[in-house]
């Protein structure tokens, strides 16, 4: 089972998550899965398709915005995006790492609250530019 740490109230990072934790995160409030894992990132790891079909089925919405390595300009909109479109939004990675950081960086907080926020949700975030 994934751990879904809270980062905001409309803003959650996991670890990969498995069909089933879909189901949990829309029982739990969320409107949106955003996935940053790209397809055959790890061994085991559920497709991309496998989870927006997941999401679906919960009636929930899925977005594919794989990062590998540090996210681009054009993923950290995507992201911010997706978290402005409203609803609460999970996003994920195999560690939830390059989830938060790509939302922290296009976060529209001062730099010492996204990193209050990620530190709270067990990330540290004190390495990002200013």
């Amino acid at each position: 089972m994934a751990d879904f740490r809270v980062v905001t109230e409309d803003f959650a990072v996991s670890g990969q998550i498995a069909p089933q934790d879909v189901a949990r995160a829309a029982a739990e409030g969320c409107a949106l899965i955003v996935n940053n894992c790209p397809d055959g990132e790890a061994r085991g790891q559920p497709s991309g398709r496998v989870i927006a079909d997941a999401a679906h089925d919960a009636g929930r919405g899925c977005v594919h915005i794989p990062v590998v390595g540090r996210p681009t300009p054009d993923q950290v909109e995507a992201l911010r995006l997706a978290v402005v479109a409203g609803g609460k939004v999970l996003a994920f990675c195999r560690s939830g790492t390059r989830s938060i950081n790509t939302w922290a960086l296009g976060a529209p907080l001062e730099r010492g609250e996204i990193v209050r926020l990620g530190a709270a949700a067990g990330h540290d975030l004190s390495a990002l530019p200013p």
